[in-house]
């Protein structure tokens, strides 16, 4: 059976919200988030660790916390991230898993001592890759929800068009692949064995990959069939960089204090491939055919600035028996910005319809002998302030658990984390498609001191 693949402005501008199109105020908010990827130990600890430092991944929180080591360290994690997608559709539930493997963190802190007599102790030197966010997924929905977009064939060339006003039924699918990554470089001192001091610059990257597919499923009134499939695909790159400063103070031997300030983080060329098709299959008993027609891929280059982040943390220290600590983080999700094209009705709406965030991480270690328990629990605000978004809803709240064995110069840790969140996509002007994410993640991490 042939088919007709047509063109238009007009309808491709149109039918990109009908697989779901990631808006730019979808973008700037993905491209900011953080799913707190580290060494095993801080994500057993939910990522606490702003006022503890001493880990190679408390960099990324706070980067006074490279002094805390007094030795020099070096780490690498693996994990594996399993995410489970139940779709919601009209009455019907589509179920899918997906996983994730890669090394998603690594590097180390050069620790040293002053070798003259000062009251600052010690300084550092750090360098870390982590990965912020994995974008690989895919979830699917069908069913019929009574509504449709397209009641006539756009080949049809009779003076009163055949009008397909009977829903039967509708397919989504998304998937997506790629990462947002950072790699931190900083330094660090100690004055006086208390007060800890550190800054950062801090290279981002952006990876992002997505293929949309809707399927709308139309009959008139003699049983003719409209099949109509829209298709689109994504591709975007970027890199930019963020500073980051702060310090951790100990009040006494049991407590301290932290506060960390980033910048945001300039994006100054990223880089946007957009395909975009409509096909629209023949309708044989109306004689209704067309020959098939190419599509040039359009290609876009902007700017694009994150939100900045203020962490403030405490620890309290129950000397070499375990911890607990806490960190606020506040993101200033308004501030989000496009530049370098058309980008005020996106960056008005960030503005109007976002909010800035908070987020809690909490966790705990305690210690036997050379073994060590942890655990954590994380919760984040979600930004937007509308309903018919699909990241309306989207607070994120999860566990996190881990082990970790003390072998003398070497240390090896397990983490898991578990958080869930949900999505609602916006297809027939109403949440029509909601989207329940349960994710899990396994860690582990070796750390080599010298």
């Amino acid at each position: 059976m042939k088919r007709i693949l047509i063109f238009a402005i007009v309808i491709a501008s149109t039918h990109t919200a009908f697989s779901q199109s990631l808006g730019y105020n979808d973008l700037g908010i993905l491209f900011s988030k953080d799913d707190n990827y580290g060494t095993a130990r801080f994500e057993a600890m939910s990522g606490a660790f702003g006022a503890l430092g001493g880990d190679v991944s408390s960099l990324g929180i706070n980067p006074a916390g490279a002094s805390v080591a007094k030795k020099s360290v070096f780490s690498a994690t693996l994990s594996n991230r399993n995410t489970e997608y139940s779709s919601m559709y009209y009455g019907n539930t589509t179920n899918i898993q997906d996983n994730y493997l890669d090394i998603s963190q690594a590097g180390g802190i050069l620790s040293f001592d002053t070798a003259y007599n000062s009251e600052w102790n010690r300084f550092a030197l750090s360098f870390n890759y982590r990965v912020k966010k994995d974008f690989d997924g895919f979830y699917s929905a069908e069913g019929n929800s009574n509504n449709l977009f397209y009641n006539e064939h756009v080949a049809d060339s009779k003076t009163v068009k055949t009008q397909f006003d009977g829903s039967i039924e509708q397919y989504n699918s998304s998937r997506t692949q790629g990462q947002t990554s950072v790699f931190n470089v900083g330094f660090s001192a100690v004055h006086q064995n208390k007060l800890f001091l550190g800054a950062s610059v801090n290279f981002h990257d952006i990876e992002f990959y997505r293929e949309a597919y809707f399927n709308e499923v139309n009959d008139d009134i003699n049983g003719n069939i409209l099949d109509v499939e829209s298709y689109s695909e994504t591709s975007i790159q970027g890199s930019g960089i963020s500073l980051g400063l702060g310090f951790i103070y100990k009040l006494n031997q049991n407590f301290r204090v932290g506060l960390a300030y980033e910048t945001p983080t300039w994006y100054q060329e990223v880089i946007e491939d957009y395909y975009d098709e409509l096909i629209m299959n023949e309708v044989e008993n109306l004689n209704i055919d067309s020959d098939i027609d190419n599509i040039t891929p359009e290609s876009y280059l902007y700017k694009f600035r994150s939100p900045s982040r203020i962490t403030a943390s405490g620890a309290y220290i129950f000397g070499k028996k375990g911890l607990i600590s806490f960190d606020y983080t506040y993101k200033d999700y308004k501030n989000t910005k496009f530049n370098n094209g058309n980008f005020s009705q996106e960056n008005a709406n960030f503005t109007n319809n976002y909010r800035n965030t908070q987020s809690l991480n909490i966790g705990t270690e305690w210690r036997f002998d050379k073994m060590s328990i942890r655990g954590g629990y994380h919760y984040e605000k979600d930004p937007n302030l509308l309903l018919g978004s699909n990241t309306n809803k989207d607070n994120v709240k999860g566990y996190s658990a881990g082990l970790g064995y003390n072998f003398g110069n070497m240390k090896f840790d397990l983490a898991y984390s578990n958080y869930e969140n949900k999505q609602y996509y916006t297809i027939y002007n109403t949440e029509d498609l909601n989207i329940k994410n349960n994710t899990s993640r396994i860690s582990a991490t070796v750390t080599f001191s010298l």
